[in-house]
Parts: structure tokens; C-alpha cells; sequence
């Protein structure tokens, strides 16, 4: 039952892990998060261009992690992992499209739009406090016993 390795350290995936790779993995994803940290804070950016810096820096370093922690390549003894990868990209954009399409609607079906055109545009509708003469069936004098 040995199916002719008898060494697990000389299998194929565990050649591929070197500490050298790993740091340089780990370097990588810090130097990239401390770079849009440093955008964020430094306001340097306008906000639709710091998005798109956010984005491409976190896509660079989801592939160093890919490439340089997980080992994931095209190489032949890898190609399973890669396949499993490819499978679930769509599968976790799909999950993720239909998460924000939920609560999209959600926040539309359960939010009063009355209630919100009030806060944007007050003078639209009437105070929030009514007048004590506007107010009908409310006994004036609390020593009556009613």
C-alpha cells in the first residue's frame, strides 16, 4: 500500500514550500496593505481613484498569496488545486453578487422613503411635533376623572 513513495518529503507540493517563499508571500501582502492604509489616511487620492488603488492593490496580493502561500499554479502535479480554484472563483462571485443583491432589496422593500425624503427636504411636510390645539380628544383637565 506504500503506491512507491516511501519519503512524504519528496512529494511534488512539499518541495514547493520554502520559508523564502513564504516571507516573500507575507511581504508582499503587508507592503500592499501599508501602501492603501497610507492612501486612506493620507487622503491623497480622490475617492473613486483611491477605490480603484484599494482594488488593484488587494487583487495583487490575493494573487502573491495564491502564488506564493497556497502554491497554486499550472504546473502538472498542481493541477487539481488550480482546478478546484477556478471552480470556485465564479461560485464566490455569485455568492457574493447575490448577497449584495439581497440586502439592495431588502434596504428598498423595509425603509419608509416618506421618512427619508423628510430628513433630505424638511420643509416638504409638516413638524414632527403637533400643536397642543391641533390635538383632538385629549382631556385638558387631568383632575376631571377620565
Amino acid at each position: 500500500m506504500s503506491h512507491g513513495a516511501t519519503d512524504p518529503t519528496m512529494h511534488p507540493e512539499v518541495q514547493l514550500s520554502t520559508s523564502k517563499g513564504y516571507f516573500l508571500g507575507f511581504a508582499i501582502s503587508i507592503a500592499l496593505m501599508l501602501l492603501a492604509t497610507a492612501l486612506v489616511t493620507s487622503h491623497s487620492v480622490p475617492p473613486f481613484g483611491l477605490l480603484m488603488v484599494i482594488t488593484v492593490c488587494a487583487g495583487i496580493a490575493v494573487i502573491a498569496q495564491i502564488y506564493f502561500l497556497l502554491h497554486i499554479d499550472i504546473s502538472e502535479h498542481n493541477i487539481w488545486n488550480t482546478v478546484a480554484l477556478v471552480l470556485f472563483i465564479p461560485l464566490f462571485l455569485i455568492t457574493i453578487g447575490l448577497t449584495w443583491w439581497m440586502f439592495s432589496q431588502l434596504y428598498l422593500r423595509t425603509m419608509d422613503m416618506s421618512v427619508m425624503s423628510s430628513v433630505t427636504n424638511p420643509a416638504v411636510h409638516a413638524p414632527a411635533t403637533p400643536k397642543l390645539s391641533d390635538m383632538s380628544g385629549m382631556n385638558k383637565n387631568p383632575d376631571s376623572g377620565n
